[in-house]
C-alpha cells in the first residue's frame, strides 16, 4: 500500500474509529510467487524476494500452463504462483505458470491477432488467438471486433498474451451501446457480485517488480478526490460506493467461504465497463465488485484459471 493509502486509512480511523477501517488480512502463507530455478518431476524450487523455497508434490498436485502441464514441463524463468498445501508450506497444491490475463477493449483486430485496451492509461496488450483456443473463445466472446469487450486467461509469450480461455461471456454489441445505467445515490454496505484478479505488474518477475507480490484489491468506483490519476470508469452495474485507496473490503468467496479483509491499492476501470456472471456456484449476481492482486485471489481459494469467483463484499464504514 502505498504512504497515502496508509494516511487516508489512519485519518479515517482517528475521524470514524479503527472499525472502520479493519486491518488488511496478510495473505496466506500457503501462496506464494516467484521464479521457477528448477523442476522435476517430484520437486520445484523457486527464488522468491525472501530467498529460494523447495516444494514437493502429491499424487494430487496439478500444474497449469495455459492448460494442465506436467511439472517437467515448468522452464527456469518461468512466473509461478504456487498454492501450497494445507498440510504445510513444503508440498505444492496447485502450481500456475506464466499466467497472464487481458481485460478490455478490442481496438484493433488483425486475423488472430487482437489489441487490448485494459483502461486507465495502462499500456496495451497484444492477444494472441491460438487455433485451439478460437472456438472456445468465440463462445463466449460472439463478436471479437473493435469496440467491443475482451476477457480471457492465457500465458504471457514474451510480450504478447496467448489466450487459452475465456472467463465470462461478453455482449454481441460494442461497449458504446451499452443501455446507459442510471447512478444510484443509495448504496448498500453489503453486496453481491463477482471477484476477478489482475497481475499488478504485468508479467514481470517478483525480484524486478515488487508489486507481483502485492496483496490488496483494484476497485471500479475510485473517488476522483484525492486520487492520483484518471480512473476511466462508467456507472457500474453494482451500485458501488465511491472509496479511495487506502479504504478496505471485507470479500467472502462466495464459493468456498474463504474471506479475508484487503486493501484498496488500484483502480479497475475496465470492471466498470463489464456487467456479466462468473460461471460458478450457480449465482445470478451480476456485476464485478473488484480485481484481487494475483496472490489475494488464490488466498482466497480462487483459480486463476476460471478468472473469477462469486463474491459478497462489505464495506466496512458503510455499515450502520
Amino acid at each position: 500500500m502505498t504512504d497515502s493509502g496508509r494516511d487516508r486509512r489512519r485519518f479515517t480511523a482517528a475521524v470514524l474509529g479503527a472499525e472502520a477501517v479493519p486491518e488488511p488480512t496478510p495473505v496466506h502463507r500457503r501462496v506464494v510467487r516467484g521464479v521457477v530455478v528448477d523442476a522435476t518431476s517430484y520437486m520445484l524450487c523457486v527464488a522468491t524476494p525472501e530467498g529460494e523455497e523447495r516444494f514437493l508434490y502429491e499424487r494430487v498436485t496439478s500444474f497449469w500452463r495455459g492448460g494442465e502441464v506436467l511439472p517437467t514441463e515448468l522452464r527456469p524463468g518461468d512466473d509461478v504462483v504456487v498454492l501450497c498445501s494445507h498440510d504445510g508450506r513444503l508440498v505444492a497444491e496447485r502450481v500456475w505458470a506464466r499466467t497472464a490475463r487481458a481485460t478490455g477493449v478490442i481496438t484493433d483486430r488483425e486475423g488472430d491477432t487482437l489489441r487490448i485496451d485494459p483502461g486507465h492509461g495502462r499500456p496495451r496488450l497484444t492477444v494472441i488467438l491460438p487455433y485451439r483456443s478460437s472456438g472456445r473463445i468465440g463462445v463466449r466472446h460472439p463478436r471479437l471486433e473493435t469496440g467491443h469487450l475482451f476477457d480471457a486467461v492465457g500465458v504471457w509469450r514474451g510480450a504478447e498474451i496467448e489466450a487459452t480461455r475465456p472467463v465470462t461471456t461478453q455482449p454481441p454489441y460494442p461497449l458504446n451501446s451499452t443501455p446507459r445505467r442510471p447512478p444510484t445515490r443509495e448504496h448498500s454496505a453489503t453486496l453481491t457480485g463477482i471477484a476477478t484478479w489482475y497481475d499488478p505488474a504485468w508479467g514481470r518477475a517478483s525480484h524486478l517488480d515488487p508489486r507481483a507480490v502485492a496483496a490488496g484489491a483494484a476497485y471500479p468506483a475510485l473517488d476522483p478526490v484525492g486520487h492520483d490519476g484518471s480512473c476511466d470508469r462508467r456507472t457500474s452495474c453494482v451500485p458501488l460506493p465511491l472509496l479511495s485507496t487506502g479504504a478496505t473490503l471485507h470479500l467472502r468467496n462466495d464459493c468456498t467461504q474463504d474471506a479475508a479483509v484487503v486493501p484498496v491499492v488500484d483502480c479497475a476501470a475496465a470492471d466498470s465497463w463489464l456487467c456479466d456472471l462468473c460461471p460458478a456456484c450457480g449465482s445470478q449476481s451480476a456485476g464485478r465488485l473488484a480485481s484481487l492482486t494475483m496472490t489475494s485471489f488464490v488466498a482466497l481459494g480462487g483459480r486463476l484459471e476460471a478468472g473469477c469467483f462469486n463474491a459478497t463484499m462489505t464495506v466496512a464504514n458503510l455499515e450502520g
